[in-house]
């Protein structure tokens, strides 16, 4: 059978007092709409839609590399005219899964025990059964339990608003048949929308079949109207990644104070300090440990190695019982090879640093191949920017570059050459050679230093 996700993302979203889209609004560092996207994905659909409506132009800007249908809804009229406006869309398909770009935390799990059902059954509910079901429609069911329709809250009477089954939205519907129940909707509620679950009860009057099924988990069917509930949701989202890596082996300080807000692959015996946050790609080999306050994004970071407070890594790749900060800043395309360290107040952008090199304090270092065994003194700078052009500083095998240096690039420090603290180097130095460029100290005899007026 083929199946077709519809994803309902053109809400309006006024609760959210924002000009940002309500689908756009980020959830652990990716907008809501791309968690959906991915869960739908995941199924394999035929054919994915977006339903896009309000900030259409943002919408589709934020998702140009995915590979779906945008249907826009231009004007906002309810989630049954929503639909739709995707029907011309759907020819050739057998079933239409729906979904909603604000509920992110939808599983894929729950959404194929739908599509088992909708191989049977030509409607296919996800319903929950709710101590507070206040928000939501609820389902409505005849005297041997057949589902018969659906009321919203705004139009329920009060001994339907005691209903605690309540209707998710989430649904799996015959195409050919949605398209008929769809057609017979009206716009006669408190809203004057067409409410997409008005179908129910078409569909039970014409005697269809109509299954439920219910979530794993409860917050999967939970929506965000307002900055309140997306924090709520994100705090459930990162509750349930720091359960899977505790699970996989991973020690974290404090799960409820963790965020990842990307990919995290981590081996075990892995421990994770407090307030760390984890973006884009990150890989953890065993027995890497990790700091309170550091953040951690596109980076892999090999066996045994430490990352000390409140430390900055992006886009590196750091070795084996490597030591970093604490207070260091770690930059894209920067390479630590095995058993470096760098210690507080260190930058390191666009450099290599080969076996076993340090640099322990104050130092940056920019666009540069420094090789194994080099001891990089307190106040060394790689002056690597002419004001248009970047230019490369080496540093060679065993090198001793003295405190409060400065190495003007383009320039080369030979193998075991030793730096005097102090020097502006603008030329090659000599491997296993001091090299010294310092002014001459002169002291002035005679010289008094000025006083204030009295």
């Amino acid at each position: 059978m083929q199946t077709a996700a519809v994803i309902l993302a053109a809400g309006l979203g006024k609760r959210m007092r924002s000009r940002l889209p309500k689908v756009l609004h980020p959830l652990a560092g990716r907008p809501l709409l791309a968690h959906v996207l991915e869960t739908a994905r995941s199924l394999n659909p035929a054919r994915l839609l977006v339903v896009y409506g309000h900030g259409g132009d943002a919408v589709r800007s934020a998702f140009t590399e995915l590979d779906c249908l945008w249907v826009e809804q231009a004007e906002q009229r309810g989630t049954g005219h929503a639909v739709i406006q995707a029907l011309p869309a759907l020819t050739g398909i057998d079933r239409v899964l729906v979904l909603y770009g604000d509920v992110p935390l939808i599983q894929a799990e729950t959404l194929k025990c739908l599509l088992e059902l909708a191989q049977e059954m030509p409607l296919v509910l996800l319903t929950a059964e709710l101590t507070d079901p206040s928000g939501y429609g609820r389902i409505l069911r005849n005297e041997v339990g057949q589902v018969v329709g659906v009321v919203e809250e705004r139009d329920a009477t009060e001994a339907e608003r005691a209903i605690r089954e309540v209707n998710t939205g989430f649904l799996v519907a015959e195409r050919a048949s949605l398209e008929r129940w769809l057609s017979q909707i009206g716009n006669r509620n408190a809203q004057g929308e067409y409410y997409l679950t008005d179908l129910v009860a078409i569909a039970a009057r014409e005697g269809a079949r109509i299954a439920t099924a219910r979530p794993q988990e409860v917050h999967e069917i939970i929506g965000v109207n307002d900055r309140v509930q997306l924090a709520e949701l994100e705090r459930i989202y990162q509750g349930r990644q720091a359960r899977a890596l505790m699970q996989s082996g991973v020690t974290l300080a404090d799960p409820d104070r963790f965020d990842l807000r990307g990919r995290l692959v981590a081996e075990p015996d892995v421990f994770i300090d407090i307030d760390v946050i984890i973006e884009g790609e990150v890989q953890l080999a065993s027995g890497v440990r990790i700091g309170p306050y550091c953040l951690l994004k596109d980076c892999a970071i090999g066996p045994d190695s430490e990352v000390l407070s409140h430390s900055v890594i992006d886009g590196a790749r750091i070795g084996a019982q490597v030591r970093i900060g604490p207070f260091a800043r770690i930059r894209p395309e920067t390479q630590l090879a095995d058993r470096v360290q760098v210690g507080n107040f260190v930058e390191i952008k666009k450099a290599h640093l080969g076996e076993g090199s340090k640099a322990n304090h104050l130092t940056y270092l920019g666009d540069a191949e420094i090789g194994r065994g080099v001891n990089i003194g307190a106040g060394t700078i790689t002056c690597n920017y002419d004001g248009a052009t970047k230019h490369q500083t080496r540093i060679e095998d065993g090198a001793f570059i003295g405190s409060n240096t400065a190495l003007v690039a383009p320039v080369i420090v030979g193998a075991g050459a030793t730096i005097g603290a102090g020097s502006v180097i603008t030329r090659a130095a000599p491997p296993e050679r001091l090299t010294l460029a310092r002014a001459q100290q002169v002291t002035v005899e005679g010289w008094r230093r000025p006083k204030p007026p009295a």
